[in-house]
């Protein structure tokens, strides 16, 4: 490990701060006061997210002439959490056919497929919103307009080379995006839409009510446990969230998840999100559906909440169990094999859970300070594996997956992510053949430094300012 001194940037922040706190708030960002204002007066305006007039205009008529309207989300908490608020809040604005549909991962797989469209046509919907996915479904999106279904995708996955034929495309990081936090999570991109679509409908006469601030809540939790970079941003919409839950203005399912959890809601910090309540609701898609969670958090009394919240307790009691024999396992085959010599590591085993992998690859990240990958049976083809990535700071490794994808055509399946975090699929009889390519992948990207891990600190802190008023 390398322990180095975070770069100082000049502040303009006043003398009432002591000199650390404000070393410390410069060189995260925060060199003016405005950069301390978590008002939501200070959110980006939503003008220059792209294809959003288009999207809030459609689902405006949509509610207005009563449409059937179908919210796809992913299995994930942060989709969880964004197909919670598209649904509750375009009811709440007064739309009567809504409903939420959310693959199972271990018959669908990710995104808008094919064969989701074909359960999602069986509801007979006019209108599909994609949330925390859809960015890469070409496929599903094509069958989905050609049976005449406007679909709306939101998302804030990077794109690839091409674009499904979507009525409309709401994401952050499209290449002619010019708004400004490309950190949005999903959750935060469908928060934004449900934004504009209530101004949309004010203008209209539609309704006087309700306030989009009702849905914080769940903002928070979701950008929380997607563990996107906390911008200013972001900031704004975990702050502004986590006020309602500690005033005890959060929803049900909420309330009930941070009972179950063992926390107080008063006290309930961003940490709290990330490490229990995010994994409870997580720990429906990895083993189970995660409409359960959804469910949990659209409930609208207390008993029912926290009947299902009790069940995603229980999941992740078990999700725990089996992440520990999983860890333990990769270990050793890590060691074994030296795979931890290597830039990259690349395991499989055929007996692991796919909704797990991820979780050990992040492990194995942590351990090795390698970027990681974790295959298991359960592709949606014969012979297919899943395999779920995580990397270490220097290494964008959807990029990297993409360069073995662009030099080994045809070596693997569909693939997308993040710069830390991406999923993607492969032929068993080509994993070998993929390792190689990947590690020579991220040769070519990472140096030593990367490899030996970066310790970031704000410098030594003087005597004289260990006291309890800067400890507050």
């Amino acid at each position: 490990m390398i322990v180095e001194s975070r770069p100082q940037r000049p502040s303009e922040l006043g003398a009432d701060l002591p000199a650390f706190l404000r070393d410390a708030l410069a060189s995260r960002g925060a060199t003016r006061k405005t950069d301390l204002d978590l008002s939501l007066g200070g959110m980006l305006p939503p003008e220059s997210l792209p294809g959003i007039d288009d999207a809030s205009n459609r689902l405006a008529r949509a509610v207005v002439e009563d449409e059937r309207i179908l919210v796809c989300g992913d299995f994930d908490a942060d989709g969880a959490t964004a197909s919670a608020l598209c649904v509750s809040a375009l009811r709440a604005f007064g739309a009567r056919n809504v409903g939420f549909l959310v693959p199972n991962r271990f018959d669908f797989g990710y995104g808008l497929t094919p064969e989701l469209v074909e359960v999602a046509l069986q509801r007979q919907p006019e209108v599909i919103v994609t949330v925390d996915n859809g960015v890469s479904s070409i496929e599903g999106v094509t069958l989905a307009q050609e049976h005449g279904v406007d679909v709306i995708v939101t998302d804030h996955h990077l794109p690839g080379s091409r674009l499904p034929p979507a009525y409309a495309m709401v994401n952050p990081n499209l290449a002619d995006s010019s708004f400004p936090s490309p950190n949005l999570a999903g959750v935060g991109v469908a928060f934004y839409v449900m934004a504009v679509l209530r101004s949309r409908l004010r203008e209209a006469g539609h309704f006087t009510s309700p306030n989009l601030a009702d849905w914080l809540d769940l903002v928070a939790l979701g950008t929380v446990a997607d563990v996107v970079p906390l911008d200013r941003n972001n900031r704004i919409l975990v702050h502004q969230g986590l006020r309602r839950i500690r005033s005890g203005r959060a929803r049900a399912g909420i309330r009930s998840l941070v009972e179950v959890s063992g926390r107080v809601a008063g006290r309930l910090t961003a940490q709290d999100l990330g490490f229990a309540i995010g994994p409870r609701l997580n720990a429906a898609g990895r083993l189970e559906d995660m409409s359960i969670g959804i469910q949990c958090l659209l409930a609208e009394d207390d008993a029912r909440a926290h009947s299902l919240a009790e069940v995603l307790d229980e999941y992740n009691r078990t999700r725990r169990e089996i992440e520990v024999g999983m860890v333990d396992e990769a270990v050793g085959l890590v060691d074994a094999a030296k795979f931890g010599d290597d830039v990259a590591i690349c395991v499989y085993q055929e007996d692991w859970h796919q909704g797990i992998i991820g979780i050990v690859a992040g492990r194995l990240r942590e351990r090795y300070h390698r970027p990681a990958i974790v295959f298991a049976d359960g592709g949606m083809k014969p012979g297919e594996l899943k395999g779920s990535a995580r990397s270490i700071p220097g290494l964008h490794i959807r990029d990297a997956i993409a360069d073995c994808a662009a030099r080994y055509p045809g070596m693997i399946g569909p693939y997308g992510g993040h710069a830390m975090a991406a999923g993607l699929s492969l032929k068993r009889a080509q994993l070998e053949r993929f390792r190689n390519a990947f590690n020579e992948a991220v040769s070519s990207r990472v140096s030593e430094r990367d490899l030996a891990g970066v310790i970031l600190t704000d410098g030594e802190l003087a005597g004289a300012d260990l006291k309890i008023d800067n400890a507050r």
